[in-house]
């Protein structure tokens, strides 16, 4: 950094000090970076800043983009990757998109090749804003080094107001190199983006009330916009003042606690019996924060067809488009949520209606078969939530079996220490996550729960876990196949085995003609490999060892995986198939 000043005492600062002035400006605390020739400068300033700026190194830049992701799903602030050009920024993509669908507010930078050779095929050049154009809620490719105080002021408030979402700052080498005096006073220049206050008016709360108050047999169908507007604590009014029985989604767990008796479970394919019947049966269906997707409906006609729909929602793109609302209201969640409980009142009765939803659940629990002599994925989640409830628990999932045995066994009473890849779903998703949960909280349990397949599309974080001092906490489930392709096998292609056995071609279970027990050898060795990485480890595969192995686990000083072997013909249930309705649900 120069020392020339001019008369306003702004000292001239090359492009790479303004940007990690302007991160540290913006209230970043962390930052997940991997470096390359076309970031190297911007890495030099990171290190004039290391008293107040903390730069995690991961060991690939989709896990840096997925560890941002954990940062800021587990604190509502920012998330912040930083990577090279080329395929660095080609790396951050599947990240950039994930944040996209489950709507993360996240900043990826991204180093570029010089302007002068932009377009010319140089080398670790790629067009990255161009390929990010339909994943990010904005992109900026900054030509002049005067504009990056504008820029990342602007990324900053585009990524956080509204539906918040991920911004992309690409910013050539000879930017990052150039210097100017800093305008840290300017004004942002967004005239396309107008972030209206997304209010609700009073005749509409007043709307919602009325709708409430005649309901016979309403329900609230909450998903990750409650969650992302802070309004967890205003939703549990309502529902404590109303008593309306309460499903979320799969974004939205932890908004309503688990463990209260209006809690009817999580929705969609792979949610409770009961949650989807009484979605069904429903008179009243207030959407709070969701947007009513696929994998939460089904067939479209039929959900909630008896319903009067009140959906709120900060999007106005998502008001009508899966699904046509009775009152639509586009507005900020919290906003609606706080003046409702201003005024509402339960309805008038709606006791038959409570005892309906408690006989569905007792009649079609969520279960699983406590007789089995091994380990059941669901026996491990569920003894791990009972372990881990009244501890300070995060919990950070892959994608597969396994997470949806997560979402249905595992307790969550409280916001954000949940965290999964639901739009998208993207394996390799839990571990980075992880790393960026522990790394906002250093003091909690991060435990990622994982399945063999998922972890090892980025196993090679553990070597960040160790050696930036992350204890992560890996539960991996390990079946040796890729479990959910399985089920889809087993239940609607005759069990033909495609490629979904993760060991040796040779073998049997390679062909579908395995005796379905594991073989002697193990593949890989997680364990060692784990040990490898200067990580604790262990196996377990006798029931009776399980509550042991979690807790030599939970108390490990330091990240430690524990390789549970779990049989792969479990089949994660209920389940309604895609594009059906609950009429078609299998319990069995």
């Amino acid at each position: 950094m120069s020392t020339t000043e001019k008369s306003t005492n702004v000292p001239v600062m090359t492009g790479a000090d303004i940007l990690v002035h302007a991160l540290v400006e913006n209230g970043v605390d962390t930052l997940f970076a991997y470096p390359g020739g076309a970031s190297m400068p911007l890495h030099q300033a990171l290190t004039r800043y290391q008293d107040r700026l903390r730069t995690i190194l991961p060991r690939h830049e989709q896990g840096g983009g997925f560890a941002a992701q954990g940062y800021s799903r587990s604190t509502g602030k920012v998330g912040v990757c930083m990577a090279t050009s080329g395929p660095g920024a080609t790396n951050l993509v599947t990240a950039i998109a994930d944040a996209k669908l489950d709507s993360i507010p996240m900043v990826a930078i991204t180093g570029q090749v010089p302007t002068h050779v932009i377009g010319k095929d140089a080398f670790q050049e790629t067009p990255v804003v161009e390929v990010c154009r339909g994943i990010t809620k904005h992109h900026y490719l900054v030509t002049d080094v005067n504009d990056l105080p504008r820029i990342i002021k602007e990324a900053f408030h585009i990524a956080t107001t509204g539906r918040p979402g991920p911004v992309l700052v690409d910013i050539p080498k000879d930017v990052q190199i150039d210097t100017c005096v800093p305008d840290w006073d300017v004004e942002m220049n967004l005239p396309g983006y107008r972030v209206l206050q997304r209010r609700a008016r009073p005749e509409q709360i007043k709307q919602i009330a009325a709708a409430i108050k005649l309901a016979k047999r309403p329900l609230i169908y909450a998903g990750g916009g409650v969650i992302a507007a802070d309004a967890s604590e205003d939703l549990r009014e309502l529902v404590a003042k109303t008593g309306i029985p309460t499903t979320l989604t799969v974004m939205g767990l932890g908004a309503f606690p688990a463990n209260d008796e209006k809690f009817m479970g999580m929705l969609g394919m792979h949610g409770t019996v009961y949650s989807n019947v009484a979605v069904s049966e429903a008179d009243l269906l207030i959407a709070l924060g969701v947007r009513f997707d696929d994998r939460v409906t089904g067939k479209l006609k039929e959900f909630a067809k008896h319903a009067k729909i009140i959906h709120v929602d900060i999007d106005a793109s998502e008001i009508n488009k899966n699904k046509e609302a009775h009152l639509p209201i586009v507005a900020d969640v919290k906003q609606v949520l706080t003046e409702l409980n201003q005024i509402v009142e339960p309805p008038e009765d709606i006791s038959q209606w409570r005892q309906q939803c408690e006989d569905w659940k007792q009649a079609d629990p969520l279960h699983y078969d406590t007789s089995y002599d091994g380990i059941l994925q669901q026996h491990a989640i569920d003894t791990l939530s009972d372990i881990t409830q009244e501890r300070d628990t995060y919990v950070t999932v892959g994608v597969g079996q396994h997470q949806m045995w997560a979402a249905q066994f595992y307790k969550f009473n409280q916001p954000r220490q949940w965290l999964s890849s639901s739009g998208l779903g993207t394996m390799g998703f839990g571990l980075p996550s992880a790393m960026g949960v522990q790394a906002a909280h250093p003091d909690a349990l991060v435990i990622d729960i994982d399945g063999d397949g998922s972890f090892q599309m980025n196993i090679q974080e553990l070597a960040t876990c160790f050696c930036e001092k992350l204890p992560v906490k890996i539960l991996l489930l390990n079946n040796q196949h890729l479990g959910m392709v399985v089920q889809w096998e087993d239940r609607f292609m005759d069990g033909n085995r495609a490629h979904t056995y993760l060991g040796p071609i040779d073998h049997p279970e390679a062909r579908g003609e395995g005796s379905g027990e594991f073989a002697v050898e193990r593949y890989p060795d997680f364990v060692q490999i784990a040990r490898g990485y200067g990580c604790g480890a262990a196996t377990v595969s006798k029931k009776s060892e399980l509550k042991d192995a979690l807790l030599e686990m939970i108390n490990y000083d330091g990240p430690f995986l524990l390789d549970v072997e779990v049989p792969y013909q479990a089949h994660v249930l209920p389940m309604i198939p895609s594009g059906m309705s609950v009429h078609e649900i299998i319990k069995e």
